[in-house]
């Protein structure tokens, strides 16, 4: 091959190598050019809901196009999560992620999609304490001597929760198996009349979200034992936390948004991006802090190591209580 034929070869090998490259940062760039779904499993005013919302209207005002939020509720978030799974691999269909979806792996014994490997994680959002809190009447004002309450009156400790494998039931069954405790759980149909029944002293303890307890607390109708988190929480600066009685415990919820897999990476990249950029606003983080939650940022791999490891986790709980969906 002449040496002028070899050199335009290497230049039109080298074009054609660097087309697709450049097709993907076009696409990044142009991304999105229409509006985006951002699908819900819960109905609209929880805190799902509203952390959808406050994410959406951030993208929309970063990236100039809507973010609808799509509600479907039903199923613990199954329904939605199956929705996003079947949607196009293209960044206009997102989840709304939460410890649901990581739960109703091992809750549910027959699903349509394997969240790990059908969902592709974008970004961690916020982390949600759960608090432990207690009716007035129980007489116990720190952890030991609630679980020595506890044993001293097995069978008579009811917990709520709102609902079967929900993370408030799964804290407090993983509250059972490492203190050894014999507490009753009460499966109720939402957080509102579970703790509704902890105000009345129909039950006595309940690993409650701390957006739901917060107002409660600070009026003295329940009593904060400790929070589920590894870290004291700004909201409640003078309760411990669980794990300085009970090593090793730690429940909390988390949120994030996940797409469907094959989500071209550009994509997922842009909007980690402008996620972590708006969880670093002041704005943001305040109102996260109105609802319980403190700002999580991270990279899509990060993320995804959080839902494997929370699967595991609460895989365990799951099974070891035998938990089963309704």
């Amino acid at each position: 091959m002449k040496l002028s034929h070899r050199r335009q070869f290497l230049h039109l090998a080298a074009g054609a190598a660097a087309l697709p490259f450049a097709t993907r940062i076009a696409r990044a760039q142009a991304y999105p050019s229409r509006p985006v779904r951002i699908v819900v499993g819960f109905a609209p005013g929880g805190v799902t809901d509203i952390l959808a919302r406050l994410t959406g209207q951030w993208l929309s005002e970063r990236l100039g196009q809507s973010f609808i939020i799509e509600n479907r509720p039903g199923a613990g978030g199954n329904i939605s999560t199956e929705a996003v799974v079947r949607a196009p691999s293209d960044g206009y269909t997102l989840l709304l992620v939460g410890p649901f979806a990581v739960i109703n792996q091992t809750l549910y014994e027959k699903l349509n999609f394997n969240f790990l490997h059908d969902i592709a994680p974008v970004a961690s959002v916020s982390r949600e304490p759960q608090v432990m809190v207690l009716n007035p009447s129980v007489p116990a004002r720190t952890v030991p001597e609630f679980i020595a309450y506890a044993k001293a009156n097995p069978g008579k400790v009811n917990f709520p929760s709102a609902g079967i494998g929900t993370p408030s039931h799964l804290a407090g069954e993983l509250f059972k198996m490492m203190t050894g405790v014999n507490m009753v759980h009460v499966p109720y149909r939402g957080a509102a009349p579970a703790l509704t029944d902890l105000i009345a002293g129909q039950v006595q303890v309940y690993f409650v979200t701390m957006g739901s307890a917060i107002e409660h607390i600070r009026t003295g109708k329940v009593r904060p034992l400790a929070v589920t988190t590894g870290m004291r929480s700004e909201a409640l600066p003078d309760v411990p936390v669980v794990s300085d009685f009970v090593p090793g415990y730690e429940a909390s919820g988390f949120y994030g948004i996940g797409a469907p897999k094959n989500t071209p990476a550009e994509i997922i990249t842009k909007l980690n991006m402008e996620i972590n950029a708006g969880l670093a606003n002041p704005n943001i983080k305040a109102r996260l802090a109105e609802l319980g939650n403190t700002a999580l940022a991270g990279s899509p791999t990060e993320f995804g190591k959080l839902l494997v490891e929370e699967t595991e986790k609460w895989g365990k709980v799951v099974k070891l209580s035998g938990a089963k969906a309704d």
